[in-house]
């Protein structure tokens, strides 16, 4: 069939054979031509022909243009025919077919004449008078060969411009199909810049007002489209869009309502296709808004705003197509430039609905379409006019930052930076002050923003060995990359604290306004997190967690200017966020090293003008640093001197002048103090010329030492301490050739400094030493320039040059500053563990000097008499554990006479009602008798010992009971005095203290406080009252022994009842071992005297049991005053003393129980004999011996058993046994025994060698032998037998001696030595 279409076989034999193509079908054009050209042939036999043809022309494109070509007369009839066939046919699937197949056939022949041809053809056409309508295929025929040829509209408006005005025509025909090709076509002829030029009067003159009616007016789809093409054509051009918007009816900067009238002006036509339901009308509405706007927003904005647009822009983004919500994104975006858009509210009416499209298209894969929408929310929250809120409920607000935490938690880094700005735009007071504000959930939103740029890893700096070419290129390429994303990862760190930065800029202003200070909506018995108080501290804390470590991570691959710049900015607002924490903040920071980061920032970017506004930040970040520690300083200085001085108002006034200079001059000179650290110790050296006062010189010194003074008070020492100590060194010497005087702040850092640093370095010579003590005496208070630092302090005692000065004054404010109460804590419980205090790094620094140099010390007792009795006490603790902790030092005699002087000037300024009150008196008396301690042997005393005792004697008798704290270190004294003295001495001693009949009397009252307690009535006494009730006892008990030694005068005798002593040891009550001791000291010296002595009133009253007794037996009259049954409950009280295995209380009952039997052996040997005869005795010792640790050479056993020989006992010590003790005597090392062991043993052996009688020869040689092998007894061992005094190594303030470790290598400790 197809053959004999396109070779027909009635006109085929006619035609030339070179126009027949053997094509599969074979084709002869001829045919073709004549057939279409055949008006008798039917319409359906010609459109079938088109239609073969138009594929064979697809297909076989070449050979069908090459036969074509070889004639142009055929060629230019055919086009022609085809042409005619557009005028003569009605039918419309023909006429496409035709218009195809024309268009085909001249945009492949490829020549400008059959292009002319064509528009001279159709030229022809349109000027015939027929109908417009039948003008449609040459219109339609136009549009297409425009679309498909390039040139063919610049060659239709240069060569046929005649044409145009016949498109006016069609514009102007009823028919909307016509409109719609017109419009076409005219598009077309506008996309060309040639067409546009040459139209554009045409445009202006004839088709504006037309065009714009034909747009209003469109009712077909076709048309809308086609209008809206070449409006968009037209937009591209700012000429035709101004002339648009000009004939709207519309100025650019008209805001009157009343200007919208005009005749289909271009903001109502296009708010009509907004207001289709059409998508493709709604999207190229909104496209061609933003093609207007995007010439001059603030030019053209006014219209569209008046018009209302925004407002139906913001309903479509409740669609869901993309492109159309991408397309009301752009427009909106340009609308924000106009501040019309904002004022006339349309903001506020479509947040709700940018919101809500936010978080939809969150949930799609579009990441343009999230960007630009975030981008137009940003723009939104940055132009939002303060006093317009755009949030205007609590709701809204939260779900915007609910959106926001899911853009920042988006996995692309794109959305995520987009939404990071957003959050920084978002936090604005006006944008959240809907009570309540949403604390809380900003919070989450800062967390989510600083770890989402944390998760972010910083690309590894990547170094490739040489090698060849490719791996070069390759090494490029990567590091090409790894700059890329480091400098996206810095421009999202720089939002992110652009963002930081404005949440602490929002804390800041909060705190200005009562109503965001907490939820008003809370009840007021609950706690709640959503206060600006935890959001404060939630930045403060999340900024030393996470934001500071992010910035440093960031800075140690590059370092941004721009970043640092809002870093450092938000840290200086940070200052103001928690003021409570500002003194934390700045010491953090500056430990951290942020005063050398600071520094190296201004050098390496703000030198000269570069960088203002990070010059700016750095300067006032120094600034409040500075000023935040400085001000820490002097109200710690202030807290501190509170009520010390009645000249501190003044003190005080002058630090405030001093502050508000220092002020001043770190205001002024921080912006321009740009040097590098190595720059600025140089600066340090220079010296200003002769003659000239370089004002700017010396303020920049000054401020470059105070940031080095502040750095290294938070030890971020970043300059080497030898460096810094010779250039402070040079500073002072040119201070010192220019006699200047740098102010009292600015020297107090030069001093802190040289000290800090003088370890490291050489010893100052004489010039600086002469500058430093020159400008020292000019300041009138040294208080101004003094810092607390043990260095500070070693510093000023190490040089003589300064200690004879100045010594006291700072040794003075030393004390003033310094706590010592945790010395005191730690001196009293050395005292219950027996060893050595541990004591602050401030009392060790002054400690150790003080053992390198200790003419200090009478500077310290000059501070007692002269200084406030808070630093006297302090004096006088730091004494006492340099007393305690340094036995070595020979200061005995410097201090002996310096307490008496100290002593009585106390005791004068003392009555007797505030002896208690007076702190120092227990504390001078407690020194007094360690340095008394210090003399181990025993000397004379002289003139000051005698005064010393006099006056600690008489005080005593001032005291009531309840002065623990006094009493404790006098009878320690007293006790101390009676006993280490010559016997030249000591009888004058016994005098004195028995002279004191107020001293006697309070002994008499201490020992009856005995017989009272424990009473369940009364409340228990405390460790001190403890410890002095076993000083009494012990103290008169020496009393009573060298009372009967030297047969003393005695002034007031002392009464105590014997029924209540024994019963003090027989029942005991949970008396402490120590009372034990004492009272069992005095009971073996009153058996010893017979129960007869001048100092000592025994009363002996019947009890209640004696009376029940039948009368006094012989027995009871031999031991009078004491009974049989006394004897035996005391011996057995005693017996189970021992078995306690106290080693103390075991020597004292040992003693106790020599003298006892040596009484009742010398009044009644029978009972002397009945009680050593007694079985208990050898199950004591069995008792005393086991355990695995004792043996019998124990000094308490060795006396024991040497007891039980004496008395004749072979029930308790047998033969085997004494064997047994001298085999291991024998067996030991005799000369390594300790000193009371060896002569125990001595005594044990001489003991059994006088029963001779009853021992072996071998026994008696044994005995012998080791007789010759013990070591001879010694003058110490002889010296003061009847002393025993536990609390000799142990003084304490508090006089707390209830619970003393006693060790043998701590107390000397002599009993029962017989004479």
């Amino acid at each position: 069939m197809e053959a004999s279409l396109l070779v027909c076989e009635r006109l085929h034999p006619r035609h030339d054979p070179r126009w027949l193509l053997q094509l599969q079908p074979p084709l002869c054009l001829a045919c073709v031509i004549e057939v279409l050209g055949d008006g008798g042939a039917s319409l359906v036999r010609r459109k079938h022909v088109l239609s073969c043809f138009r594929d064979i022309l697809a297909w076989h494109v070449v050979p069908v243009i090459q036969l074509l070509a070889q004639d142009e007369r055929v060629c230019v009839h055919f086009i022609g025919t085809l042409f005619g066939m557009l005028h003569t046919v009605e039918d419309n699937s023909a006429l496409d077919l035709s218009i195809e197949v024309l268009v085909m056939l001249v945009m492949e022949l490829k020549s400008e004449q059959y292009i002319h041809y064509v528009l001279d053809e159709s030229q022809k056409e349109l000027y015939k008078p027929a109908t417009m309508r039948g003008s449609l295929p040459t219109f339609i025929l136009l549009g297409k060969l425009a679309d498909a040829i390039p040139v063919f509209a610049d060659m239709l408006v240069i060569a046929h411009g005649n044409l145009v005005d016949h498109l006016l025509t069609g514009l102007m025909y009823p028919n909307e199909g016509v409109k719609a090709s017109v419009c076409y076509l005219y598009g077309k002829l506008y996309s060309s810049s040639i067409g546009a030029e040459k139209l554009s009067v045409h445009f202006t003159e004839k088709l504006c007002g037309l065009f714009l009616a034909t747009l209003g007016n469109a009712q077909t789809k076709e048309l809308q489209a086609n209008c809206m093409g070449l409006l968009k054509e037209l937009l591209k051009s700012g000429h035709f869009v101004s002339v648009i918007m000009s004939s709207s009816g519309r100025e650019a900067d008209s805001e009157s309502a009343n200007l919208l009238e005009g005749e289909n002006p271009l903001p109502l036509v296009l708010k009509k296709l907004l207001l289709s339901r059409d998508e493709t009308l709604q999207v190229a509405s909104t496209q061609c808004m933003a093609a207007v706007l995007v010439h001059s927003p603030v030019k053209y904005a006014p219209a569209f705003i008046h018009a209302d647009i925004p407002e139906f822009l913001f309903d479509c983004l409740s669609c869901t197509s993309e492109i159309l919500i991408w397309s009301v994104y752009c427009c909106l975006l340009l609308l924000t430039e106009e501040w019309l858009f904002f004022s006339k509210c349309h903001t506020v009416y479509g947040i709700e609905s940018l919101v809500r499209s936010l978080r939809e298209i969150l949930l799609l894969n579009n990441v343009e379409l999230h960007k630009q929408g975030l981008l137009l929310f940003t723009e939104i929250l940055k132009r939002q006019p303060g006093e317009i809120k755009l949030f205007t409920n609590h709701a809204m607000c939260k779900n915007a930052i609910s959106v926001l935490m899911e853009a920042v938690n988006c996995p692309v880094l794109e959305v995520a930076a987009e939404a990071v700005k957003a959050v920084a735009a978002l936090l604005r007071k006006d944008h959240l002050s809907s009570p309540p504000m949403p604390y809380e959930e900003l919070q989450t939103l800062m967390e989510a923003m600083l770890k989402r740029c944390a998760d972010l890893s910083l690309p590894r700096s990547s170094r490739r060995p040489a090698g060849d070419l490719f791996s070069v290129a390759q090494s490029h390429s990567g590091n090409r990359n790894q700059t890329r994303a480091l400098l996206r990862q810095g421009q999202f760190l720089l939002s992110t604290l652009d963002g930081f930065r404005n949440a602490c800029r929002l804390a800041v202003e909060c705190q200005s306004d009562p109503s965001a200070q907490e939820n008003a909506f809370t009840a007021p018995s609950s706690e709640s997190e959503n206060t600006l108080s935890s959001f404060s501290a939630f930045l403060l804390r999340i900024c030393d967690h996470l934001c500071i470590p992010l910035v440093m991570k960031h800075s140690g691959q590059t370092v941004s200017p721009t970043l640092m710049e809002v870093f450092i900015s938000t840290l200086n607002t940070l200052f103001t966020v928690v003021p409570s924490m500002c003194e934390k903040f700045s010491r953090k920071l500056v430990s951290s090293s942020f005063i050398r980061l600071t520094l190296e920032l201004k050098a390496k970017f703000c030198s000269g003008q570069s960088n203002p506004d990070l010059n700016q930040a750095c300067s006032c970040f120094l600034y409040n640093v500075c000023l935040s520690l400085h001000s820490t300083a002097e109200k710690m200085k202030k807290s501190s001197q509170e009520g010390k001085f009645s000249f501190l108002p003044a003190i005080l006034k002058v630090a405030s002048f001093l502050e508000q200079e220092m002020s001043e001059l770190l205001q002024r000179s921080l912006p321009q103090l740009n040097y590098s650290v190595p720059e600025g110790l140089i600066l340090l050296s220079e010296t200003a010329e002769p003659f000239c006062l370089d004002e700017a010189l010396h303020s920049h010194k000054y401020c470059f030492l105070l940031l080095l003074y502040f750095a290294y008070t938070m030890e971020d020492r970043f300059v080497p301490e030898a460096e810094l100590f010779s250039a402070i060194r040079s500073f002072l010497l040119s201070v010192q050739d220019q006699g200047d005087y740098p102010p009292p702040y600015v020297f107090r850092a030069v001093l802190y400094l040289l000290a800090i640093c003088q370890d490291k370095a050489e010893a100052l010579d004489l010039s600086p030493l002469c500058a430093i003590k020159r400008i020292v005496e000019n300041i009138s208070d040294v208080g101004s320039i003094y810092v607390h630092h043990p260095l500070l302090l070693k510093f000023f005692l190490r040089y003589s040059e300064l200690v004879g000065r100045f010594g006291h004054q700072i040794l003075q404010l030393w004390f003033s500053w310094e706590d010592c109460s945790q010395m005191e804590i730690e001196d009293a419980a050395s005292e219950l563990s027996s060893g050595l205090p541990d004591c602050p790094n401030g009392c060790n620094s002054l400690l150790h000097i003080l053992k390198g140099n200790s003419s200090i010390l009478l500077i310290l007792l000059d501070l007692v008499c002269s200084s406030s009795v808070e630093v006297a006490h302090k004096v006088l603790m730091t004494l006492k554990v340099f007393l305690k902790r340094n036995e070595d030092v020979l200061v005995c005699d410097l201090l002996r006479s310096q307490f008496l002087q100290i002593l009585q000037q106390l005791l004068v300024e003392s009555s007797s009602a505030t002896l208690q009150a007076n702190r120092n008196l227990p504390l001078l008396l407690s020194l007094i008798f360690l340095v008394q301690l210090r003399n181990e042997a025993e000397r004379e005393l002289d003139t000051t010992d005698f005064k010393l005792l006099h006056h600690v004697s008489n005080l005593c008798g001032k005291c009531r009971l309840d002065d623990a704290e006094l009493l404790q270190p006098s009878l320690n004294f007293l006790y101390w005095s009676l006993h280490q003295t010559m016997v030249c001495s000591q009888q004058r001693v016994v005098a004195v203290l028995l002279s004191s009949v107020p001293l006697l009397e309070l002994l008499q009252r201490v020992l009856d406080v005995t017989w009272t307690w424990p009473s369940p009535s009364e409340p228990a006494l405390s460790s001190s009252e403890e410890a002095l009730l076993c000083s009494a006892w012990l103290l008169t008990a020496s009393l009573l022994a060298h009372q009967h030694s030297y047969n003393s005068e005695v002034h007031q005798p002392i009464s105590l009842n014997l029924e209540k002593i024994l019963n003090v040891v027989i029942f005991r009550r949970k008396k402490p071992a120590l009372l034990l001791v004492g009272i069992l000291q005095l009971l073996r010296f009153i058996i010893r005297q017979n129960f007869s002595s001048s100092l000592l009133v025994l009363i002996v009253q019947p009890t209640a049991q004696s009376s029940l007794e039948s009368l006094p037996s012989e027995d009871n009259a031999s031991l009078y005053p004491l009974t049989v049954r006394q004897v035996l409950s005391l011996v057995i009280s005693l017996q189970n003393l021992l078995a306690q295995k106290d080693l103390l209380l075991s020597q004292t009952v040992v003693a106790c129980l020599e003298a006892l039997m040596e009484y009742l052996h010398v009044k009644n040997q029978d009972t002397a004999l009945h009680v050593a005869s007694q079985p208990w005795n050898q199950f004591l010792l069995f008792t005393l011996l086991s355990g695995g640790e004792k043996s019998f050479l124990c000094p308490e056993i060795l006396r024991l058993l040497t007891l039980f020989v004496r008395y004749q006992n072979n029930t308790v010590i047998s033969q085997s046994e004494i064997s047994q003790i001298l085999q291991e005597a024998t067996k030991a090392n005799l000369l390594e025994l300790p000193e009371n062991t060896s002569q125990a043993l001595r005594l044990f052996l001489l003991q059994v060698q006088s029963r001779c009688d009853q021992i072996e020869p071998a026994q008696a040689e044994t005995i012998q032998t080791l007789l010759e092998t013990l070591p001879p007894r010694t003058r110490t061992s002889l010296k003061n037998p009847d002393m025993m005094y536990p609390f000799a190594g142990c003084t304490s303030l508090a006089g707390d001696f209830g619970v003393v470790a006693w060790t043998p290598t701590a107390v000397s400790l002599i009993i029962g030595q017989r004479e």
